[in-house]
C-alpha cells in the first residue's frame, strides 16, 4: 500500500508538473518578458489587482460579522441562512454571472441603482460585484470555522475583566481567528483575480476596460495572440502558487473546510 500510494501521488505530482511549466515555458523567456511589457497585459494585471484588492475587502468586511453570528448564535431559520450563504459555493461561475446580469439589468433595484450613477454591467464597477458574490461564501465558510475553532470561554473570561461584547471580540476572538482571517483573505484574492465566468457575464469582455487577466486570456487566445495568453497565464500561474505557499502555511492553524 505504501509502495501503491507514493506512486499515485508522485506520478500525480510529475503529471501537473509537466503541464504548468509546459505552460509557463512554452514562449521563450525574450518573447514572455516582452509580452509581459505589453500594455494590455499591463492593463489587465493593474485592473485586476485594484478590482481583487476592493473586492476582497469588502468580503472580509461582510464576512467577519456573519461568519461570526453563525459560529456563535443559534436563531430561526439558521439551517436555511447558511444554506443561501453558501449556494453561491457551488454555482457554475455562469450561473451566477447570469444571475447578476438580469439582476442589474432588468429589476427596478439595478436601474435605480444605475440612475443614482452606479452603473454596474459593463462597467470596472461589475468586476467587483461579480468577484464579491462568487467569492464571499469563500470567505464566510473559513471564517466560520476559524471562529468555531474559538472557545467562545476566553469571551467569558473578557467580559467578566471588564470588556464588552465588542471589545472581547476585537481583542480576544478576533486576534485568535487571525489565521483564519489571513488564510481566507488569500483564497478569496486569490480566486478574484483569477474569476472569469461571472465577470464575463456581468462586466463582459471589453479590452483595456473591463480587461482583466482571465479576460486578457481569453480574448488573445481568441484571437490567436498566443504569447500574451501565456503572458496572462504565467501571472496567474505564479499568483496561485504564492497564495497556496501561503495558505499551507497557515492550514495547521484553521480547518478551511
Amino acid at each position: 500500500m505504501r509502495t501503491f500510494s507514493l506512486a499515485i501521488t508522485f506520478l500525480l505530482f510529475l503529471f501537473i508538473s509537466l503541464i504548468l511549466l509546459g505552460l509557463v515555458f512554452y514562449s521563450p523567456l525574450s518573447v514572455l518578458a516582452q509580452s509581459l511589457t505589453n500594455p494590455e497585459i499591463q492593463f489587465a494585471v493593474i485592473l485586476s489587482l485594484v478590482t481583487s484588492v476592493i473586492s476582497t475587502i469588502v468580503c472580509i468586511v461582510v464576512a467577519v460579522p456573519s461568519s461570526y453570528a453563525l459560529a456563535r448564535y443559534s436563531f430561526p431559520g439558521k439551517w436555511l441562512v447558511t444554506l443561501v450563504l453558501t449556494l453561491p459555493l457551488t454555482l457554475p461561475p455562469l450561473v451566477a454571472g447570469i444571475a447578476l446580469l438580469l439582476f442589474f439589468g432588468t429589476t427596478p433595484w439595478g436601474k435605480a441603482l444605475e440612475n443614482a450613477g452606479f452603473s454596474v454591467i459593463f462597467t470596472p464597477l461589475g468586476i467587483i460585484v461579480a468577484e464579491v458574490f462568487v467569492n464571499l461564501p469563500f470567505m464566510i465558510r473559513i471564517m466560520r470555522s476559524a471562529f468555531s475553532a474559538v472557545n467562545p470561554r476566553f469571551e467569558y473570561v473578557a467580559k467578566t475583566l471588564g470588556c464588552t461584547d465588542t471589545s472581547a471580540f476585537l481583542q480576544v476572538t478576533l486576534p485568535m481567528a487571525s489565521h483564519g482571517l489571513f488564510a481566507g483573505a488569500a483564497i478569496t484574492w486569490s480566486k478574484s483575480m483569477g474569476e472569469f465566468g461571472a465577470v464575463l457575464m456581468l462586466a463582459g469582455a471589453t479590452t483595456m476596460r473591463t480587461e482583466t487577466l482571465p479576460i486578457a486570456l481569453y480574448l488573445n487566445i481568441s484571437a490567436g495572440n498566443l504569447d500574451l495568453a501565456v503572458a496572462a497565464a504565467t501571472i496567474l500561474i505564479v499568483i496561485s502558487l504564492c497564495t497556496l505557499c501561503l495558505v499551507e502555511y497557515l492550514e495547521k492553524d484553521v480547518n478551511v473546510f
